[in-house]
């Protein structure tokens, strides 16, 4: 009740003018009328449901819309000194919009993925309500919903969305009393019709030491869902016990897919070391496996769990990821067994495009999707008081959130999102993502000098490193170990 005090007070002043004015003087009427316009207003703040942070803070919560905040896309800024070519010759846009087949020839059920899906976040980081409204948008636009490492929650399927269910290094969902993989609750939640893949991750740049949701956040739903105690801080192992080196690691994703009755399974991570996953490369050559996927976490990635820190040091950003693992694939000649995925900083229909020119074959978004949840970046995702109920566990503050309608916003916002993206390809003179390249992006590297990413990286041949690497390459490639990560 302490959040409506504000409100509460102004309607009892408002009374009490109103009293004197009938007792006292007629001139209690110009205190009156406004105060009770201002109740009346506190009212519709508490019933109105586009805006949570006025259902939970009336009246107070006005104060945050007249702070006129910079114009910025959501997401971050963009960078003036990089763009797209466009033709002379562009093409109409296609009617349909294109999506990627998932599923490489180990794959028994390919997924049709859209160029952009929501990305992993989890129960606990967000509230049900969140949950519930990425889901209910996912299936309304016919994307995928990535549920995060902490496990699929009813909240999950009862949005009816396509899922991507994430398995971490706590295996919540699929955990042992002592904190190991379930093989079979895993077969089980991974046979449901919601569940389009599955994905294991190594590391993400928002954590890439292991996921923290604060006992704060930990309610006993949360706690049965995931298999810990409630009210205590979860911690998420900093390293799988599954696999210790990238033959294992490889051999562990062909098991989960397996399990999974042949559904695209792949993983995630935040690259750090080149010659580290040409080692996992190695490995797959070596075991004739490949993941259907990999999703490339940029180190710019956010958190709506744990407090935030120097996770944004730790792993490379998102280009230099993203070009690091095609280019590994490609020169490892198992590119087109692996379909790519880019999540770190996507918002528009140009970051789609840039992503897709620099390698990637579609995206995932977060922090763009949270803020069409109605995030208004308070920084407050760890303390459980989040004021628009997406990042808190808090019922009376996470009720604010009304599903519908950020169900509707979120299809909306993709599915412009998307369009956007298409149309840029046409005016473009590109058909689709399969013929956008490096040379479709350019980038002023001085004030007199703008050279193309076809002219500013390398981009290997396929099979290139298997049939001897150029010496830029050699020394990882030499280095690296199928049987060791280090």
């Amino acid at each position: 009740m302490r959040r409506y005090a504000p409100w509460l007070l102004v309607a009892l002043c408002a009374a009490g003018a109103l009293v004197a004015s009938s007792a006292v003087s007629g001139w209690w009427w110009c205190a009156a009328g406004p105060l009770l316009a201002l109740t009346a207003l506190g009212g519709w703040d508490v019933v109105q449901r586009r805006r949570a942070p006025l259902r939970i803070h009336p009246l107070v919560g006005r104060l945050r819309y007249r702070v006129r905040e910079p114009a910025e896309p959501i997401g971050g800024g963009r960078d003036a000194d990089e763009f797209l070519v466009p033709s002379m010759c562009p093409l109409p846009p296609p009617e349909e919009e294109p999506r990627v087949r998932v599923g490489g020839p180990e794959c028994r059920l390919p997924y049709d993925m859209a160029l952009m899906n929501v990305s992993a976040m989890s129960f606990g980081a967000l509230s049900a309500q969140a949950v519930l409204a990425l889901g209910r948008g996912a299936a309304l636009g016919r994307f995928a919903q990535d549920t995060g490492e902490g496990g699929l929650s009813d909240h999950h399927l009862r949005g009816g969305g396509d899922l991507i269910w994430e398995i971490g290094s706590g295996y919540f969902g699929c955990r042992t009393s002592d904190g190991g993989f379930e093989a079979r609750e895993f077969a089980d939640k991974a046979a449901l019709p919601e569940v389009k893949c599955v994905s294991l991750k190594v590391s993400q740049g928002a954590g890439p030491g292991g996921g923290v949701l604060p006992g704060a956040k930990v309610t006993a739903e949360i706690a049965r869902a995931r298999g810990v105690a409630e009210g205590e801080t979860v911690v998420s192992p900093p390293r799988h016990r599954v696999f210790s080196t990238p033959r294992e690691l490889v051999l562990f994703l062909a098991r989960m897919r397996e399990l999974a009755g042949g559904k695209p399974t792949g993983l995630k991570l935040c690259v750090g070391s080149r010659r580290q996953f040409l080692a996992v490369c190695k490995a797959m050559l070596a075991e004739g496996v490949t993941p259907d996927f990999v999703v490339v976490d940029g180190s710019e990635g956010g958190t709506g769990a744990g407090p935030p820190g120097g996770a944004d040091r730790l792993g490379m950003p998102l280009t230099e990821g993203l070009i690091t693992v095609h280019n590994a694939l490609v020169g490892s000649g198992l590119r087109d067994r692996v379909r790519i995925g880019a999540s770190g900083g996507i918002a528009t229909g140009s970051d789609i495009v840039r992503r897709l020119a620099q390698g990637a074959d579609y995206t995932n978004a977060a922090r763009a999707m949270m803020s069409a949840l109605g995030c208004v970046r308070a920084g407050r995702c760890h303390t459980n008081t989040c004021p628009a109920g997406v990042a808190t566990q808090d019922p009376w503050r996470a009720r604010a959130l009304d599903v519908g309608d950020k169900a509707r916003r979120i299809h909306r916002y993709q599915r412009e999102t998307v369009r956007s993206a298409v149309r840029i390809m046409a005016a473009m003179g590109v058909p689709g993502p399969g013929g956008l390249g490096p040379g479709h992006l350019l980038r002023r590297t001085d004030a007199r000098t703008v050279r193309s990413y076809a002219e500013l990286y390398e981009w290997l041949e396929p099979g290139a490193l298997t049939a001897g690497p150029p010496l830029s390459w050699a020394a990882d490639w030499a280095a690296a170990d199928p049987d060791s990560f280090g």
